[in-house]
Order: C-alpha cells, then structure tokens, then sequence
C-alpha cells in the first residue's frame, strides 16, 4: 500500500502478511479522497477510522495534515503495527484496541469524519450496526460523514441516514450524514 497524497505522498508501507486485513486498494482510496477533499480541508476535521487494520486510512488522513485521529481494531498485531508505522513516520494517531461495536457503544467524543472498513463477509445486520450506534450515540459532528467500506454486492442504500454511494471495481463506499428535515 502507498500514501496518495499530502507530506508523505508515495511512501510505500509494507505490512505483516499474517495480518488478517484487505487493505482499501489504491485507485479506491484515492477517489474517496477525492470527495471528501471537495467537503472538508483535512487538517480541520477529526477522524475515527473504525475495523482500521494496517492503519492505511489513518495514515491517509495523517499525511494529508489531519491532527486527530483515532483508530480501533480489535486486533493486537494490526494495533501494534499501526502505533510502530504512526511512530516511524510522526503521525499523531491514536489506537485503540477493542471490539468496533462495544466502542461504538461506550464513545462519547464527536468526529467529522467516521470510516468503516468491516469484513465484506460481514452480514447485512452487522453492517446496520455500524450507522445505528454512530447515529444513536451522537458521534458524528453535525456536518460529518460516516462511510462505510463494502462489497459491491452488500446494499446499504435502505438504513436510515444513508445518503449515497460510489463504487470503484468491487469496492462501494456508503456515505451515511444528519439529513436535515426536508432532505428525509
């Protein structure tokens, strides 16, 4: 994996193959960057990168100026490996290792921006969760975006809050935001 843009624009960061990660490819990454570039200047928004992995989000966001950044992942090595790569390259994110779900449910802090990279294998149901409890618990700033990463065979277009999709190769990002009154 490669960083697109911003301080650290291809560096080239190569993580332990017994990870157990599909890191967002390249050509889907980078035009998810480009929407969000065209809603927010990265170096004002606050990001959770939620089921974070190699970190590849996180580091994104970093190299493109972003101050706050948490990422959670239940996994001991992808945490570890995501605290050596924020360590080596100065990055100023923040790890957490937990379960996504019972984070979600005990977070009390608001972020502009909330990425979730889940198992595509993950059923439907377990994919509802992740708007559910960002919305329930209030998490997300009045401006934010949630995204959640999926297959281009998982449908999330009827879960309330969503509003939109992109899909690029067998990658889709759904972006979920606080629909005003007229916009529901």
């Amino acid at each position: 994996m490669r960083i697109i843009s911003g301080k650290f624009k291809g560096r080239r960061i190569s993580a332990p193959k017994k990870l157990p990660v599909r890191p967002t490819t390249d050509m889907a990454k980078e035009s998810l960057f480009n929407i969000l570039n065209n809603h927010y200047y990265f170096d004002e928004v606050s990001v959770l990168d939620l089921f974070s992995g190699t970190g590849n989000i996180s580091y994104e966001f970093a190299s493109r100026g972003t101050e706050r950044i948490t990422a959670v992942d239940e996994n001991f090595g992808c945490i570890k490996f995501i605290n050596e790569t924020a360590d080596a390259f100065e990055m100023n994110i923040t790890t957490i290792k937990s379960d996504v779900f019972k984070f979600l449910e005990k977070n009390v802090q608001k972020f502009t921006i909330i990425f979730a990279d889940p198992p595509y294998d993950f059923p439907v149901e377990e994919f509802a969760k992740i708007p559910q409890l960002v919305f329930q618990n209030q998490q997300l700033d009045t401006d934010g975006l949630l995204v959640v990463e999926h297959s281009k065979h998982t449908d999330l277009s009827q879960m309330e809050h969503y509003s939109y999709s992109k899909s690029y190769g067998g990658n889709t990002f759904s972006f979920f935001e606080i629909l005003s009154d007229e916009e529901e």
